[in-house]
């Protein structure tokens, strides 16, 4: 890390000091920038943003690309049936009526009741511990798919395939926020969920390459639950064993580095780093309403979110393309909704403003929805196709926008990661919704099921504008209350563990 030595009489007497876990003491200005570190002998030294950028380029190489495998295995593992179910999984497994969608129901149930529990043992035992473990569950009930043979046996392994994948994502949500400042988090996490988009393409690829392979002894698509169950297992002893427990005690870290992640965490992140749980504390976070009135955002974009999910490869089967070419054509959109979901994340970093760009995702999936419903599919090919591309850039935005954007406005560890263990989860849950209005005697147009999807969308763009006027007008109110205009890079998060009760919170929107 880059020091420049100087002498321990401050030449700036008005910045805020802040003390590491060693007891040193780490000063910055207005700007929440580190200017000098004290150790407790007296040795001053100058923290320059180049350290900080180096440190961060450590998590980029170290932690995420490793977080992304493991998120596009579990994507994987989770949206194959709709592969599947292209190559006759429903007639090898004697699929009747409503039963496929059951199955895909079933998923969600046990996936919302276990989750907080699994994310609160995340955050006793970390999340490097915990998210390789439903790792290697997951990957388990993937390969075991092989072995079902009806109805029943596919049903059970997808209660317990929602069980293990449940608390996934809200603990990586909850991991990085360990790592990373909160103006940095939005492109790391949309990196990651990137993986998610990629993984639906590359399913669609993979599923294009599975299904030419011919056998008499099992189905074609069980062997693509062979080789993802079989991938997803072994990753997960990897990770079981790389993964580093916190940014202050990675082993990639020289002392200095430590210290200077420590200080990031307790400035721009968290009121106190590496807190230990406390549920009565943490369960606090519903006292506040706005909680509430990120559920309900959580509740609308769900719906839409599940339904590209599970039903792209239906929703384009409607061009009238064979089954093979209509996995194929599912790669396209999945790869663009990965591209803007970059393109967004990156701009609300720029910027620090997250409800626009949640607002614009909704935006983009409803008109999505709208144009697909509104148009003569057979005759408009190529605008119904660009629809579904519209589709996939407005889910995958939202999603990791309104994550980033709640998480921001917590700074007690505990409670950010209750709500995301519970939001996030909520949103899944509206696959509920999802596995049940696209009917098979609705095919292949869908229109109530897409005019439904389109109507959640719509009602989610609406909360979500309402909740950033709310907080654009009361920051402005909290500055008239104290006479001045306050920043949010003004106050160190640690002050800020009672959230909108303290009077120097200001909302980041």
């Amino acid at each position: 890390m880059d020091y420049d030595k100087g002498s321990q009489e401050s030449p700036m007497s008005d910045e805020k000091q802040l003390t590491t876990e060693n007891d040193n003491v780490i000063e910055v200005n207005d700007s929440g920038v580190p200017v000098r570190t004290t150790t407790p002998g007296g040795t001053l030294s100058v923290i320059s943003p180049a350290a900080e950028r180096a440190l961060t380029r450590k998590f980029d190489v170290r932690i995420l690309p490793v977080l992304a495998i493991m998120y596009l295995f579990n994507s994987l593992d989770k949206s194959n049936l709709g592969n599947a179910k292209t190559h006759g999984l429903e007639k090898t497994l004697g699929l009747k009526g409503t039963q496929y969608n059951t199955i895909l129901s079933v998923f969600f149930v046990p996936y919302v009741l276990t989750a907080p529990f699994l994310g609160i043992l995340g955050k006793q035992y970390g999340p490097n511990r915990v998210l390789p473990l439903m790792m290697f569950a997951f990957g388990t009930c993937t390969l075991l798919v092989t072995a079902a043979k009806n109805f029943a046996g596919l049903m059970t392994l997808r209660w317990f395939l929602g069980m293990s994948e449940s608390a996934f994502f809200p603990l990586v949500i909850y991991y990085q926020t360990t790592f990373y400042r909160r103006g940095e988090l939005a492109r790391r996490l949309a990196i990651f969920y990137a993986a998610q988009s990629i993984a639906s393409a590359f399913g669609g690829l993979l599923a294009f390459g599975v299904f030419q392979i011919k056998s008499d002894s099992i189905a074609e698509w069980r062997y693509l639950f062979i080789i993802e169950g079989c991938c997803t297992i072994l990753f997960s002893f990897f990770a079981f064993f790389y993964l580093p427990q916190s940014a202050s005690t990675a082993k990639f870290l020289s002392p200095e580095e430590k210290e200077l992640a420590y200080y990031r965490m307790k400035v721009d992140s968290s009121s106190v780093v590496n807190e230990k749980f406390n549920f009565r504390e943490s369960f606090k976070i519903f006292k506040e309403w706005t909680s509430w009135m990120i559920l309900a955002i959580e509740i609308c974009l769900g719906v839409p979110l599940q339904s590209v999910q599970l039903f792209l490869p239906q929703i384009v089967a409607r061009l009238g393309y064979s089954a093979v070419k209509t996995n194929l054509y599912t790669v396209a959109p999945n790869v663009s909704g990965a591209v803007m979901l970059l393109i967004l994340a990156f701009a609300s970093d720029y910027t620090r403003w997250r409800f626009p760009f949640v607002a614009l995702g909704f935006l983009f999936t409803f008109l999505g929805m709208i144009v697909y419903v509104g148009i003569d599919v057979k005759s408009q090919l190529h605008v119904a196709y660009f629809a579904t591309f519209m589709m996939t850039w407005g889910t995958s935005a939202s999603s990791v926008l309104l994550d980033v954007w709640y998480n921001n406005n917590i700074a007690h560890e505990g409670r950010r990661v209750v709500l995301t263990s519970i939001g996030v989860p909520l949103a899944n849950l509206m696959g509920v919704v999802s596995s049940n209005i696209f009917q098979n005697k609705d095919a292949p147009k869908y229109i109530p099921a897409l005019a439904t999807t389109a109507a959640f969308g719509a009602m989610g763009l609406a909360l979500t504008l309402l909740l950033g006027a709310f907080m654009i007008l009361d920051n402005a109110h909290r500055n008239n209350k104290a006479g001045r205009k306050i920043d949010i890079k003004d106050i160190p998060t640690e002050r800020l563990r009672d959230g909108p009760r303290a009077e120097e919170f200001r909302w980041f929107y």
